[in-house]
């Protein structure tokens, strides 16, 4: 029988993905001592509401309320009690494939002034393209106001996939994600800003100490190059940043993004064309910066979040990464530099989102239609 709303079940680890990751599989009722932390944990996951093709959440600070993006072109407020509300004042969006409304972060003043960065997807001249705007978010009144686009990708191209554009605000500078669109070669050219990591300002200008801020143009703005779909962001506890992209026939990544290095795409993944093209794996010394943890056959990375709560102490400081075709929630423990494959919780569904709540609970979204919303919280 299906489970009612906020029926928690407990969930393990996969023996099968621990093996393959070539490590022992970590026990998932590992007890904790006063005097030792636990390897890992045993949660249990209680559902809560649905959404039509959620793309992202992210908790608003000063509120108790969260927001979650829908990729058709909404944004919804939820509320402690389960209360849905529809946002008005949402900017159209192009949605078609892989693109529509994406990500939805708070800015740093969030608090005293509500400032929230999103992406979506509009046409122009020569196709479509992901844009960030900057607007204004009155929780109480669930409306948002004021947007005004800051950032764009560019060229725009015919298509409708790897936009990619996911956000991160570290150190008062915005990071988006800047997807290949499928085009393969603009991941390696730098009069465009397609397959990169872009650094702005929270204005929305090229940051000033970019790698290539000297060459002026959309090239000042760019952070790395070589990218093929990075559809998650996010900062470590040191101020390292890290990404994780899906390859093409494999050849998943996690990178350690740092600025002015090349990660390669088209020209070195650890995966194949699709229909089965060879492309050169990465190798010592071929110029390109080489992933830190990837996955063949593929797991389909759509999201990441690095943990930094009390609520699970054994995964803190580690990533999570939501697999869609994976229908898994991965974790890799980060040592430093150094990344290394974990655990994989089979979910039995497509996950779009991972977040982690102010009480260090662990919270998930399942991609498509009815993609549930799901609490992932200590046994």
């Amino acid at each position: 029988p299906a489970e009612a709303p906020n029926a928690p079940r407990t969930v393990t680890p996969s023996p099968a993905a621990s093996a393959a990751a070539g490590e022992p599989s970590p026990s998932a009722t590992s007890p904790a001592t006063p005097s030792a932390i636990p390897d890992t944990h045993e949660f249990v996951v209680v559902e809560h509401e649905s959404f039509d093709e959620p793309w992202a959440l992210a908790f608003l600070p000063g509120t108790d309320t969260m927001a979650v993006t829908e990729r058709g072109g909404a944004v919804k407020l939820r509320d402690p009690d389960g209360t849905v509300r529809d946002v008005s004042g949402v900017p159209d969006v192009v949605a078609a494939g892989q693109g529509g409304m994406g990500d939805l972060i708070p800015g740093p003043t969030f608090a005293d002034d509500g400032t929230v960065y999103l992406s979506w997807v509009e046409r122009g001249d020569g196709g479509t393209g992901a844009v960030v705007g900057r607007g204004t978010l009155d929780v109480a009144a669930a409306e948002l106001a004021d947007v005004d686009v800051i950032w764009e990708q560019t060229p725009k191209v015919d298509g409708d996939g790897h936009f990619s554009h996911r956000l991160l605000i570290q150190d008062d500078q915005l990071f988006v994600s800047s997807g290949d669109r499928q085009k393969f070669d603009p991941a390696q050219a730098m009069d465009g800003n397609l397959g990169k990591i872009v650094r702005l300002t929270l204005d929305g200008d090229p940051a000033p100490d970019n790698p290539w801020a000297g060459e002026g143009g959309v090239a000042a703005e760019i952070w790395s190059i070589g990218h093929r779909n990075p559809l998650g962001l996010a900062a470590d506890g040191d101020g390292r940043l890290w990404v994780s992209e899906m390859g093409p026939q494999g050849g998943d990544e996690l990178n350690l993004v740092q600025p002015g290095l090349n990660y390669g795409w088209p020209e070195a993944s650890n995966g194949s064309h699709y229909g089965g093209g060879e492309i050169p794996d990465h190798a010592d010394g071929d110029g390109f910066e080489p992933p830190k943890a990837f996955w063949t056959p593929s797991i389909s990375p759509g999201s990441l979040m690095i943990y930094t709560g009390d609520l699970f102490p054994a995964w803190k400081g580690d990533a999570f990464l939501g697999a869609l075709s994976g229908e898994a929630l991965v974790r890799v423990d980060l040592d430093g530099e150094t990344a290394s494959q974990a655990e994989s919780w089979s979910m039995g569904a497509r996950i779009r989102a991972v977040a982690e709540a102010p009480d260090g609970a662990i919270w998930v979204l399942e991609d498509g239609s009815g993609g549930r919303l799901l609490e992932l919280t200590l046994a």
